[in-house]
């Protein structure tokens, strides 16, 4: 694997990319090998000794992963010290300076002072594949991931190249797709999810109505709460690379994702107004057909293995979505995102 040239300062290099401080031979005290299969993420990165610090190499020899990240889409760091969250936070630093430090849907974790919690969700249900925020105007293009705790069985973070999916998809899916984007429906209502109180950190009306104008976001005040549509892409291509990529959160919003019994008893109550939807952008349905032709490439295309404790995992969320897996016993998993990428930066 050849050698990236690195900067010899932290920072920002060409086109917004983050870079770290490191020499040209950035796999000095490190073996590198594939887990998945040649040429599969992730790149996989193990010390060649015991006891060697994550943030530690990376501040040194970390100028390298930015170029590997962006051929392979994902890196699972392994073996290394990660003492603390401030260890992983430090790290996710080293590579990534300008760290998210407000996400309004994950709780904060203590021990960092931009980490995060993974997604609450029920340990026995799946979390589908996702690009992280792709919903809305704005998105972390990098993500990080650290086992503090593993499970005894199961909890997964499965990973998917959306380069991949976009040559696999069928070619008129991936043209409807690009010509007509998504719509993404969200309808706040007490006891069926957050309330629009509590996602917009306020109670002031008007404030709601700015924080949409200014992002394009149609929003429509109902008697049970809130209503919001927003346009966003099926298809992107990469803020740096400039690749095609399948890239959106059709999976966590489309009706024909949820469990058969859930979507039954959400229907027969709601219709049409369900919390999360998501349509074409010009607002027609997306066939349940295409969702679930859709699903099967994704599973048949992940890359799935187990979390050992202390691993951190980096992802490109452009270039690769995620998904989680059911568990069992005591799991934690803490999440560090940065490099926000505008939406409008690369229409």
């Amino acid at each position: 694997m050849g050698n990236m040239q690195a900067s010899d300062r932290g920072g920002r290099g060409p086109a917004g990319v983050c870079v770290a401080n490191g020499s040209e031979d950035w796999t000095a005290g490190v073996e590198t090998g594939f887990p998945a299969g040649p040429g599969r993420p992730p790149l996989l990165i193990r010390p060649s000794a015991p006891g060697l610090g994550l943030a530690e190499w990376a501040s040194v020899h970390g100028g390298g992963l930015e170029g590997e990240l962006q051929v392979h889409g994902a890196i699972l760091f392994r073996g290394f010290t990660v003492g603390s969250i401030a260890d992983f936070e430090r790290f996710a630093e080293s590579v990534c300076p300008d760290l998210y430090g407000e996400y309004q849907d994950l709780p904060r974790e203590k021990g960092g002072n931009k980490t995060y919690q993974s997604t609450p969700y029920p340990a026995d249900r799946t979390i589908l594949f996702h690009n992280e925020s792709s919903h809305m105007h704005r998105w972390p293009l990098k993500q990080f991931f650290h086992c503090v705790v593993a499970a005894r069985e199961g909890g997964e973070t499965p990973i998917v190249d959306g380069r991949e999916i976009y040559r696999k998809l069928a070619p008129e899916i991936i043209d409807e797709f690009s010509a007509k984007q998504l719509m993404y429906v969200r309808t706040f209502m007490e006891g069926f999810d957050v309330s629009w109180q509590e996602f917009f950190r306020t109670e002031d009306h008007e404030e709601v109505e700015r924080y949409c104008r200014d992002h394009g976001i149609e929003l429509e005040w109902r008697p049970s709460g809130l209503r919001t549509r927003q346009i966003a892409p099926a298809v992107a291509r990469h803020a740096v690379t400039g690749e095609p990529v399948f890239f959106n959160q059709i999976q966590l919003h489309h009706r024909a994702c949820l469990e058969p019994d859930l979507r039954e008893a959400l229907e027969a109550v709601l219709g049409d107004d369900l919390p999360r939807n998501v349509l074409f952008g010009d607002g027609t349905m997306i066939p349940d057909s295409v969702v679930a032709e859709i699903t099967a490439l994704y599973w048949r295309c992940a890359v799935v293995l187990p979390w050992e404790a202390g691993d951190v995992f980096m992802l490109d969320n452009m270039l690769c979505s995620h998904a989680r897996n059911p568990f069992a016993g005591p799991r934690k998993i803490v999440v560090a995102m940065g490099q926000i990428i505008q939406g409008r930066e690369i229409a």
